[in-house]
């Protein structure tokens, strides 16, 4: 877990970045998950990143254009013993002040009266609209009072803008710290994997697989799972985003397994593997796995400073619809079958996705006509895929697919992080070469 001084660096660059404008950063709520019961607490990642702070409610306040010592205010949730019964521990005001580096704290409740105070003199406020309900409706009420006060106070503050294009380009370059973080998320995770692979067994459900991984993640200190896990047998590797995880493993399937956790401090891993069930791949799987990973391989080799994950994703498309061609379940020439999507009932998704914070992570993918070029300190997921089914349907001029095709579904993922000359496969102790995978 980082110290102090991590978040201190963040939330200087971060004022920097501001200029004038007041920018308003409000902690995750509880949300309701049936009745009165409430699903596990989330920090909200924008938050978490500038304050550590992973309490619900609170509402940070960072202020450029105040004096040194009143840039950082915090308003929480005050000290409640009866409250604390219920709902655990909470710092309140006075444990902020002592343990997370602010400058200044109140108890929530006064946000109201103290806002029009801390927003004076602001040249604008920062404030993401349409994302907190129930906090909006109080940051434009005094707004609003500002500038009605504008003729006779002759300032106030003018406009208002979005603070995720400042927040997410600081989180989308990883620091020193964030990168150790990120290669301990990818670690465990990948032990995960490979503990589960040599747990698996075909008339296994594939619950067990779940619990087994999800159990491990546990053990090592983790929050457990990033997202919901997937553990796919057979055709329901085909659904990309299958979480039912109840389904028995047969004899000759292929088991596909999209994991990862999430650190204490909710840097996260996220890395697929697919194996055959029984330890040996059938003529079409070892096909198919062979080809989504070599295009996978051939993907990780773009990701070098200077790129751009557009590239890394048309990398291993072409790959992909060469090695479909080969084995008869595209026909065409391959800048044809790409330009008109004639692929997409076999590979439907973009080969990766930012990771950070969120396993989804922020940060541009393009600026305009121009693809976000790739630095140290980015890390994003490489994961092709194939997944064949009678779920769509086979575009004209294309073949019907024969049926021993049927049913298999495989994504290879790791999690990639770009370095000072290339790149550091974070996951690389998951398994993933076929001569690894059979046994």
């Amino acid at each position: 877990m980082a110290d102090s001084s991590v978040y201190r660096r963040r939330r200087d660059i971060f004022l920097s970045h501001l200029g004038e404008y007041a920018a308003i950063i409000p902690a995750a709520e509880l949300v309701t998950h049936h009745a009165d019961c409430e699903y596990p607490f989330r920090q909200n990642s924008d938050f978490w990143y500038l304050t550590g702070f992973d309490e619900p409610n609170a509402v940070a306040l960072f202020l450029p254009h105040k004096p040194k010592g009143e840039q950082y205010v915090l308003f929480v949730l005050p000290k409640e013993s009866a409250a604390e019964v219920w709902t655990g521990f909470r710092w309140g005001t006075k444990g902020v002040l002592d343990n997370f580096d602010v400058d200044i704290s109140h108890p929530l409740n006064e946000l109201p009266n103290l806002l029009p105070h801390y927003l004076k003199g602001a040249e604008g406020i920062a404030f993401r609209v349409g994302k907190h309900p129930s906090l909006e409706p109080l940051v434009l009420k005094t707004w609003s009072e500002h500038l009605q006060k504008l003729p006779r106070s002759g300032f106030a503050p003018l406009s208002m803008i979005a603070p995720c294009p400042i927040l997410h380009d600081l989180r989308l370059r990883k620091d020193v710290f964030e990168i150790e973080r990120m290669r301990i998320a990818s670690e465990i995770s990948a032990e995960g994997h490979e503990i589960v692979r040599g747990f698996a067994r075909p008339g296994m459900n594939e619950r067990d697989l779940q619990a087994q991984i999800e159990k491990y993640f546990l053990e090592k200190g983790t929050r457990g799972p990033a997202y919901g896990s997937i553990v796919a047998s057979g055709d329901n590797a085909c659904v990309l985003h299958y979480t039912a995880n109840n389904s028995d493993i047969r004899d000759g399937e292929l088991v596909l397994i999209d994991a990862g956790c999430s650190l204490g401090d909710y840097y996260n891993g996220d890395i697929t593997r697919t194996f055959p069930a029984n330890g040996k791949f059938s003529v079409e799987q070892k096909a198919l796995y062979e080809i989504t990973l070599k295009a996978q391989e051939a993907a990780i080799r773009c990701v070098r400073p200077g790129g751009n994950a557009e590239n890394v994703h048309m990398t291993a498309l072409k790959h992909l619809v060469e090695g479909l061609i080969d084995i008869g379940l595209l026909v065409g020439e391959v800048d044809s079958i790409i330009e008109q999507e004639a692929y997409s009932h076999l590979y439907m998704h973009r080969t990766g996705h930012w990771l950070g914070l969120d396993v989804h992570d922020v940060g541009a993918y393009r600026l305009g006509d121009y693809h976000m070029k790739l630095e140290p300190g980015m890390v994003l997921t490489v994961e092709p895929g194939i997944y064949i089914s009678d779920r769509l349907a086979v575009p004209e001029g294309q073949p019907e697919i024969d049926e021993r095709w049927k049913g298999i579904g495989i994504r290879i993922e790791d999690d990639v992080l770009v370095t000072k000359d290339s790149v550091e496969v974070l996951s690389s102790s998951a398994a993933k070469n076929v001569i690894d995978l059979e046994n």
